[in-house]
C-alpha cells in the first residue's frame, strides 16, 4: 500500500488520467451520479458530471483511488479510499492512494471538519466503487460473449467459471469506460465487508516517520521568497505609520509594505475573517532574515475604533459593527456577570419551569466559565502563492479550499479555472485551518510583489492573531421536590462573542419543566470553530452539573443519566429532541461495563464519568485520576463510542485516544487571557499544554457494534472528556471546580 502526491495542475491532472494505452476513470459526484463523456471518449474527461473523487484503472492493473478531502491527521486518506476499494472488489494491497487537487466544479467543497467526511462520503464512494465494478463485469461479459450473471470478481480479477476465463481489471478498463453507466447498482451487505471494518495502516505512515516532504512548510518553488506579517500588538489597534529604513538594510530583504486584506465594503463569506485588516508585510529570501528584519521595523499603532464588516453567507448580506475597545479578561468576566443577570433569548421552553422552581423544596444552581482557547496546530500557519495577472497557484494546508476559492476569485479578480489550489498534509487543523485568511494574505502579497512567496506565521503570530475558541459561561439550575425528584431544569448560557447553548440536547426531553436561554457579547476578538465547536464547553458544564445533581439526589452518576434517558424514551417531553436515546444509553452502559464501574478493584482511583452527543455520534468516558506530587494525574481512561460502522478500527481508536489527551490537556491547563487587548500567553512558555509524561498510561477504547451508517468521530469524543476530568477531580480533592482550566483556577464557592 502506498500513497503518491500530485504535483501538476488539476486540468492537466484530469487530462493525464486517460493514460497511454487506454484506461478507465470513474468520477463520482456528491450523489454518486456517474456519467460518461458525451462523445464516449475517455480522453475528454472534462465532460464528466460534478465530482467528489474518482477511480483510475490502467491496462496494466494499476488501481488509483483519489481522496477528495484534505488530511490533517484524522486518516481520511486511508479511510475514504477503503470505502471505494470495498465495493470495487480489489485487494487493498493493490491500491495506490492520491490526494486529489482542489476543483470546486468537479470535486465540490472538499471540506474536512465537523466530523463530516465519513458520513458525507459513505454512500457516494461505495456507489462509485460498485458501479465501476459492474461496468468492468459488463465489459468482460461482452468480450467473452457470456451472460453478465455468470461473471464474478475477486481481489481485482474478473472470472467466468464455466469457461475458466480470468482477467485482471486493467485488461477491460478501456472497454468498461465506454459502457453506459448502470443505475441502481446493488451495494454489498455489511456482513460481506472485507476491507471496511478491517484495520489498515495509514497510507502516509512511512513517509511521516521518515520525514518525507508532506506538509505546507516542506513545499518549495523555484524563486520562492518568504513573507511575514507584522500585525498590531493588541486587539482594537490598527496601523498608523511605519519606518522600514533599517529593516530594508538587513541582508536578504526585498521589500516592506502595507496593504489591506479586504477593501472597504468587501462582502465577507461565512469563513472570511479579518482580525487585523491592515497588513504590514516583510518579504525576503529566508525565514531567518525576514524574522530579524521585522525586529528593525519602527511602527506606530493607533486605536482602531469601531469597524463595520459587510457580511454575506446564509443569513444574507448585512452590516456588522465590531467594537473597537481594548479587550481585558477581567473586564470580560464582569461583563459576562452583568449580561447573565439580564433577560436572555428564549431558545426552548417545556412545561411551566417558573412555577416548578417557585414550588421547589430545593434549588441547586451552579455557574461554569471557560476561557478563550488557542488551536495550537503543531505546524505553524503557512501558504505558498504564485499569482500573476493570468493565473494563481496556491499550495498549502487548508481544511476548506472550496470556501476560500470564492474569496480568492473576488480579491484576485480571476475566474475559478485560473486558480489552482493544491492541498498538502496539515500538521493539525482542529478548525483553525477552515479559515482561509492566511491563504488570501499570501495571494495578495504574491500579486503585489510579482513573485512566488510563502507566507509563514511564527508561533507568536498565530497565538496572538485570533481565531480562538470563544469565552463561555453557563448557569444551570435544577428544582427538586421534597422527595428529591427532579421537577425542573434551567440552562442560561452566554459568551464572548457567542454562546454554547444547544437547547434541544439532553437533558431536554427528559424533564417536564425545562427552559434554555442564550445571550452573547460582541467583541473584536476573532473566534472560530474549535474541535466540537460549542459542544466542548457545553459538555463540560452540563456533565459536571449532572454529577453534582446526582449526588444531591443520592443517585449513582451513571444510573441517574440512564434514568433520565429512560424517561426521554418512554415518555419524552417535546418533539425536537435531537439525540437518539438508545445510542446515548448504549455508550453509558458500555463504558460502565468496560471500566468495571463501582467495582472493588477500582478503589485506588478517583473516578469521573461523562457522556455527550454531538456531530451525530455518542461518546462516554470514565476517567481514573490519582494525585502525583500534589497534582492531579489522569492515569487511566475507558472510552465508549457509538459512531455507527467503524471504517478503520485502529485509526478510529487512535482518534479517540488523541481526543482524550487533547481534552485532558485543555481542561486542566488551556486558557488564553487578554490585558488591554494584548494576548498574555503568546507561546508555549506561557500557554500551557499537556506534556507527554502527563498523558494517561492507558486509554482503552470500545466501540458499540452496530450496522448504522458511519457518523462523526473526529469531534464527538472530545467534549465529554472535560466533564469526566472535572468529576474525577472532585472525587480526588473533595472540591468542585467551576472555572476552566481546572488546575490553574481556584474552586469556586457553590452559588446556590
Amino acid at each position: 500500500m502506498e500513497k503518491t502526491n500530485t504535483d501538476y495542475g488539476r486540468r492537466s491532472f484530469l487530462k493525464a488520467s486517460a493514460l497511454v494505452g487506454g484506461g478507465m476513470m470513474i468520477h463520482f459526484s456528491g450523489l454518486a451520479k456517474l456519467a460518461l463523456p458525451k462523445n464516449g471518449e475517455t480522453a475528454v474527461l472534462e465532460q464528466w458530471s460534478e465530482l467528489n473523487g474518482y477511480i483510475k484503472i490502467t491496462p496494466d492493473n494499476i488501481i488509483k483511488l483519489i481522496c477528495p478531502n484534505p488530511e490533517f491527521g484524522q486518516n481520511v486518506m486511508t479511510s475514504l479510499p477503503m470505502m471505494v476499494a470495498e465495493e470495487l472488489g480489489v485487494d487493498w494491497k493493490q491500491v495506490i492512494v492520491e490526494m486529489g487537487p482542489h476543483d470546486s466544479v468537479k470535486l465540490g467543497a472538499q471540506f474536512t471538519g465537523g466530523s463530516n467526511s465519513m458520513r458525507m462520503y459513505w454512500r457516494p464512494l461505495r456507489e462509485a466503487g460498485a458501479t465501476a465494478r459492474q461496468m468492468l463485469m459488463q465489459a468482460a461479459a461482452n468480450t467473452w460473449a457470456v451472460p453478465l450473471e455468470e461473471i464474478t470478481t475477486k481481489a481485482g480479477f474478473i472470472y467466468h467459471e464455466k469457461s475458466g476465463k480470468k482477467a485482471k481489471y486493467g485488461e477491460f478498463a478501456s472497454k468498461a469506460a465506454v459502457i453506459t453507466v448502470p443505475k441502481g447498482v446493488k451495494l454489498k451487505s455489511v456482513k460481506d465487508f472485507n476491507v471496511v471494518r478491517s484495520s489498515q495502516k495509514n497510507v502516509e505512515g512511512t513517509k511521516i516517520i521518515t520525514g518525507k516532504p508532506l506538509f505546507g512548510l516542506d513545499y518549495k518553488h523555484e524563486g520562492m521568497l518568504i513573507a511575514m506579517i507584522q500585525h498590531p500588538p493588541a486587539f482594537g489597534m490598527k496601523l498608523k505609520s511605519f519606518d522600514a529604513a533599517q529593516a530594508l538594510k538587513m541582508p536578504g530583504i526585498r521589500d516592506v509594505f502595507s496593504m489591506k486584506l479586504f477593501e472597504d465594503g468587501f462582502e465577507q463569506g461565512g469563513f472570511d475573517v479579518r482580525t487585523f485588516n491592515d497588513l504590514l508585510v516583510v518579504v525576503g529570501k529566508t525565514t531567518w532574515e525576514v524574522m530579524n528584519a521585522r525586529k528593525k521595523l519602527i511602527v506606530e499603532w493607533m486605536p482602531a475604533g469601531d469597524t463595520k464588516n459587510t457580511m454575506g453567507g446564509r443569513n444574507g448580506k448585512r452590516e456588522v459593527i465590531v467594537p473597537g475597545e481594548l479587550e481585558d479578561t477581567r473586564v470580560q468576566h464582569e461583563k459576562m456577570k452583568q449580561y447573565a443577570a439580564k433577560p436572555a433569548q428564549q431558545l426552548r421552553k417545556d412545561g411551566d419551569p417558573e412555577t416548578a422552581f417557585k414550588n421547589a423544596a430545593q434549588i441547586i444552581e451552579r455557574t461554569y466559565t471557560a476561557p478563550f482557547l488557542a488551536h495550537n496546530c503543531m505546524e505553524p500557519m503557512n501558504f505558498f502563492a504564485h499569482v500573476t495577472d493570468e493565473k494563481a497557484l496556491l499550495v498549502g494546508p487548508l481544511q476548506a479550499p472550496g470556501w476560500t476559492e470564492p474569496t480568492l476569485m473576488k480579491v484576485l479578480k480571476l475566474p475559478a479555472d485560473k486558480i489552482e489550489i493544491q492541498m498538502t498534509r496539515m500538521g493539525g487543523g482542529f478548525g483553525r485551518r477552515a479559515y482561509g485568511h492566511y491563504l488570501v494574505e499570501a495571494a495578495l502579497i504574491s500579486k503585489k510583489t510579482k513573485s512566488p512567496i510563502k507566507l509563514i506565521y511564527t508561533r507568536e503570530d498565530d497565538t496572538t492573531y485570533g481565531i480562538y475558541r470563544p469565552m463561555y459561561t453557563a448557569t444551570y439550575r435544577a428544582a427538586l421536590d421534597a422527595n428529591k425528584n427532579l421537577t425542573a431544569f434551567h440552562l442560561k448560557g452566554g459568551g464572548i462573542p457567542e454562546h454554547a447553548v444547544h437547547a434541544n440536547r439532553f437533558p431536554a426531553g427528559a424533564v417536564d419543566n425545562y427552559l434554555a436561554e442564550g445571550w452573547q457579547i460582541a467583541s473584536n476578538i476573532t473566534v472560530g470553530a474549535f474541535r466540537a465547536p460549542g459542544s466542548n464547553f457545553a459538555a463540560a458544564a452540563e456533565q459536571s452539573f449532572l454529577d453534582e445533581l446526582a449526588e444531591a439526589m443520592g443517585k449513582d452518576p451513571i444510573d441517574f443519566r440512564l434514568e433520565l434517558l429512560k424517561r426521554a424514551k418512554e415518555n419524552p417531553v417535546g418533539k425536537n429532541n435531537d439525540y437518539n436515546v438508545d445510542r446515548y444509553a448504549g455508550v453509558l452502559q458500555l463504558v460502565k461495563e468496560k471500566s468495571g464501574w463501582n467495582g472493588p478493584e477500582q478503589g485506588k482511583y478517583s473516578r469521573g464519568v461523562a457522556a455527550y452527543f454531538c456531530h451525530a455520534s455518542y461518546a462516554a468516558h470514565v476517567v481514573d485520576m490519582t494525585v502525583k506530587n500534589g497534582q492531579p494525574y489522569v492515569e487511566r481512561v475507558f472510552s465508549a463510542v457509538d459512531c455507527g460502522i467503524v471504517i478503520n478500527p485502529d485509526a478510529a481508536a487512535n482518534m479517540v485516544q488523541g481526543a482524550v489527551v487533547d481534552g485532558i490537556g485543555n481542561s486542566l491547563y488551556g486558557g488564553l487571557t487578554h490585558k488591554d487587548g494584548l494576548v498574555e500567553e503568546n507561546n508555549f512558555h506561557k500557554y500551557r499544554i499537556i506534556r507527554m509524561q502527563e498523558a494517561p498510561k492507558k486509554i482503552e477504547v470500545s466501540f458499540v457494534q452496530n450496522d448504522i451508517d458511519p457518523t462523526g468521530l473526529g469531534e464527538p469524543p472530545f467534549p465529554p472528556v472535560f466533564g469526566a476530568v472535572a468529576n474525577a477531580l472532585y472525587k480526588a480533592t473533595g472540591k468542585r471546580h467551576y472555572q476552566q482550566p481546572f488546575s490553574l483556577a481556584q474552586p469556586d464557592a457553590p452559588n446556590v
